[in-house]
């Protein structure tokens, strides 16, 4: 396992960067599946904007003003940061031997390194509003198509989507909370899926009717887009080890299985970010600096979860030029990522619930919901469909 992406550089091609030592696996993977989302949404945006479902909107913008003194101030706090936090990095590994986020969220840096580079993006800063300053400022009318809100609806996703992930986990595992609040905020793991899908997906909605873009299309666009980040995320936590596998798997591989490698049967998660050598939640206790991997094998279930989602966003990419009425390709997403969520807990290791004499995990309590949640926008979107014309303006948009 890579608990950074210097572990994996080092190991795979032999190069020694300590920088690197920052930047832990589960994020990168996390940071790759929303740039990914990202481009596929983009591209789903254009698609509906070609066959007239969406419209572009216009906007007064304003072209050769002043820069705002809030502009030099960003500029100068994010140049100081980086300069405090950062360039010592370049020149001194050790500053991470007690871990990225101890000493992110500590006060130790290089004062002199912060204002260089502050002055240096300044500089920058005024040298660009220099450039494009004009000797008569106008507002100009600009047309704005609904994939170039891109960027703003990712960033809205990414805020809300981790404090969801955050939250749902902690709300899960509440006495491992209770016990170290400050470790479980700023742990590199320790985030729960469908927080992320139901905080995000919120936060994703409020700007897209904010910026003129229907619900249901908006939910359309996400779906496969979501599918694909999720098999992206789950990829990083198989490669991290951040705790998500499964059960302890005693069963031998089956036969039918030989051409696999034992480990997408059954895995110990060696050098694990979670830093676990216990599979049995406590009922085998061990020292993971002695150990360190779990000391029985258990089913890899992140990497099925991946491949199980890569192969769903396939379908879902196959299916969303033939599905017409809004919201329904959603509604099979929701469907899928609940069916296989609900499937793959029964090998997971989560904490459970006590309803009624049931014990479900937090898990699949929202994965049934998701599911019926699915068949019922599923069945609205076509009753919908059938009872209006198929193109009616709503919004900038038509749903």
């Amino acid at each position: 396992m890579y608990p950074t992406i210097y572990d994996a550089i080092k190991d795979l091609f032999g190069f020694d960067i300590p920088f690197l030592q920052i930047a832990n696996t589960f994020g990168f993977f996390v940071a790759i599946a929303f740039l990914v989302a990202n481009y596929v949404m983009s591209i789903e945006l254009k698609r509906k904007e070609e066959e007239g479902i969406l419209l572009p909107t216009t906007k007064m913008e304003k072209v050769g003003y002043p820069f705002s003194p809030a502009d030099y101030i960003v500029n100068t706090l994010i140049g100081f940061v980086f300069g405090y936090k950062i360039v010592p990095l370049l020149f001194d590994s050790s500053l991470l031997a007690g871990g990225a986020p101890h000493y992110l969220f500590s006060s130790n840096g290089n004062v002199i390194a912060g204002i260089l580079l502050a002055g240096l993006l300044l500089f920058l800063k005024w040298r660009e509003d220099k450039k494009q300053r004009l000797p008569e400022p106008k507002e100009l009318q600009v047309i704005v198509h609904p994939w170039q809100h891109m960027g703003y609806i990712t960033l809205v996703a990414a805020v809300t989507g981790i404090f969801g992930a955050k939250f749902f986990h902690q709300l899960e595992y509440w006495d491992d909370f209770i016990a170290d609040p400050i470790g479980g905020i700023f742990s590199a793991s320790g985030l729960t899926f469908f927080g992320g899908l139901i905080c995000g997906g919120a936060g994703v909605l409020w700007v897209a009717k904010k910026k003129g873009i229907g619900v249901r299309n908006m939910l359309d666009v996400g779906g496969p887009a979501m599918m694909l980040a999720y098999g992206i995320g789950r990829l990083g936590c198989h490669f991290s080890g951040d705790g998500d596998w499964g059960i302890v798997n005693s069963a031998h591989k089956p036969s039918w299985l030989s051409f696999m490698p034992d480990w997408f049967w059954a895995y110990n998660y060696p050098n694990n970010v979670a830093h676990e050598c216990d599979p049995a939640g406590g009922s085998m206790p061990c020292d993971f600096g002695m150990t360190p991997y779990l000391q029985l094998p258990v089913w890899p279930t992140p990497m099925y979860e991946a491949i199980a989602a890569i192969v769903l966003f396939g379908v879902l990419w196959l299916l969303r030029k033939k599905i017409k009425p809004s919201g329904a390709l959603f509604g099979i997403y929701l469907m899928m990522v609940g069916a296989e969520r609900f499937l793959i807990e029964k090998i997971r290791v989560n904490s459970t619930y006590n309803l009624f004499g049931f014990y479900p995990t937090q898990a699949e309590i929202i994965s049934v919901v998701l599911f019926l949640g699915g068949i019922a926008l599923l069945i609205y979107a076509f009753q919908k469909s059938k009872n209006s014309s198929p193109l009616v303006e709503i919004n900038g948009n038509r749903e």
